[in-house]
């Protein structure tokens, strides 16, 4: 998971860089950062960024058992299309709410901290309702039986409301972590990158035990599902006890500190140019949120759809498509624990390094309709780890450098509009991803 050990004096280098401007006695008397014993607190953020992805990889991973049961519809890619534009939509109105209540509360009632807490929680709950949907459908309704399109149309209203729970939580887990210090958010993202670790080594259990015919298929799913439910549970209880960890309530402290006296016209931004708006956040994180927008445009416009439905192999057969996937998710996790051991700490050269994401493209492509020399399986499956890898490194580069760019009482928003950024680009990548198809 990339568990770094750090001198307790670079601890307290990085808790005063969130807080630059502070000089109050309240500030000086928080010098003492409480440790994360055993790295529990660490453990908890790697374990919310797994479970908020695991529902949609949940969805993308039964795609066997969907295409079986939906033969006339396009499941992957009507799939990413609606829980990718649920999602944003949602995540507008989460940020709209975020700085409205910013804007408009006072130091006895305002806290961002309880409203991102209550929004997790009841993301996590829908997370857990949308993975109930098809299990329960499969036994009570479908029960193996193909075309039966009304399931069709509740499965994506389940993964609709996936999509209303992805905003939610993930908005929320990716601000809190960008309140806190860098290791942190890299535990988030190499979390995400672990989900997808984990239900492809589950795909590949699943397709070497079970006949792939209707038996096989539908336990393989139901299988799926299960592991997400029960992997929102530990989440929920995970969640609930971060916040009494002695270490998170340190740095939240700090940031409700920073809010406090930024309402009492105590802090800095009183006699600053900059204030504390929405348009001001944007502008200092907007390069982060650019690089972003193009690696998951680049990277959901090929994956999953491209590599399931478009390349083939007439050795691997159907594992094949399985195999791509597998090789993808493990190598987004090295890339996001890569971060761990080394940072890019220049924004020009990683964002250029995500534009530079788009040669991915015509090499994708040579590899469809090229020459045949070009058209091979093998330089397929070495620019899908490559997909993989510059996916998760430069994630984890912008997702932790960005809310470093806002003072702390700003972080969690910024992290928030990181996150929209995010769901822009896979948005965006979800519709270019149909231009494989015409």
């Amino acid at each position: 998971m990339g568990l770094s050990s750090r001198s307790k004096d670079e601890e307290e280098q990085e808790a005063a860089l969130l807080l630059p401007n502070l000089t109050t006695s309240a500030s000086r008397s928080h010098s003492k950062i409480p440790e994360d014993s055993f790295h529990f607190a660490y453990i908890i953020y790697f374990t919310l960024g797994a479970g908020y992805l695991l529902p949609w990889n949940a969805f993308i991973t039964a795609v066997d058992y969907f295409s079986y049961l939906y033969p006339d519809s396009s499941v992957d890619r009507v799939f990413a299309v609606v829980y990718m534009l649920i999602t944003l939509v949602f995540l507008l109105g989460v940020i709209a709410v975020a700085n409205n209540s910013y804007s408009n509360s006072n130091s006895k009632s305002y806290s961002i901290i309880n409203s991102s807490h209550f929004r997790i929680n009841v993301g996590l709950l829908l997370f857990m309702v949308s993975l109930l949907v098809i299990p329960v459908m499969d036994v009570v309704y479908i029960k193996g039986r193909p075309g039966l399109y009304p399931g069709y149309c509740f499965t994506i209203a389940a993964v609709a409301l996936s999509g209303v729970a992805d905003a939610l939580v993930q908005g929320g887990v990716i601000g809190s972590a960008g309140e806190l210090p860098e290791r942190y958010m890299q535990a988030v993202v190499a979390g995400t990158a672990a989900s997808g670790v984990l239900v492809s080594v589950l795909r590949i259990i699943t397709k070497s035990i079970f006949p792939q015919d209707t038996y096989g298929l539908r336990r393989s799913a139901i299988l799926y599902f299960v592991v997400g439910i029960v992997a929102m549970a530990i989440c929920i209880v995970f969640h609930n006890v971060a916040d009494r960890l002695p270490v998170i309530r340190y740095y939240k402290d700090l940031k409700m500190q920073a809010v406090n006296e930024d309402k009492n016209g105590e802090g800095p931004l009183e006699s600053s140019s900059w204030r504390s708006t929405l348009g001001d956040i944007l502008s200092r994180v907007k390069w982060f949120g650019f690089g972003i927008i193009l690696i998951y445009m680049v990277t959901l416009s090929i994956f999953p759809g491209f590599i399931t439905e478009d390349v083939h192999s007439q050795v691997l057969k159907d594992w094949y498509p399985i195999l791509l996937i597998t090789s993808y998710n493990v190598f987004d996790l090295v890339g996001k624990c890569l971060t761990a051991l080394y940072l890019l700490e220049n924004v020009k050269v990683a964002v250029g390094a995500c534009v530079a994401r788009l040669l991915f493209y015509p090499l994708f492509f040579g590899c469809l309709h090229g020459p045949k020399f070009f058209r091979s399986e093998f330089l397929v499956a070495i620019l899908t780890c490559l997909l993989g890898m510059t996916n998760g490194y430069f994630t984890s580069v912008l997702m932790i450098m960005a809310p470093k760019a806002v003072q702390i009482q700003h972080s969690e928003t910024a992290g928030v509009v990181i996150v929209l950024f995010l769901i822009i680009g896979l948005a965006f990548g979800s519709v270019v991803a149909w231009f494989w198809v015409i």
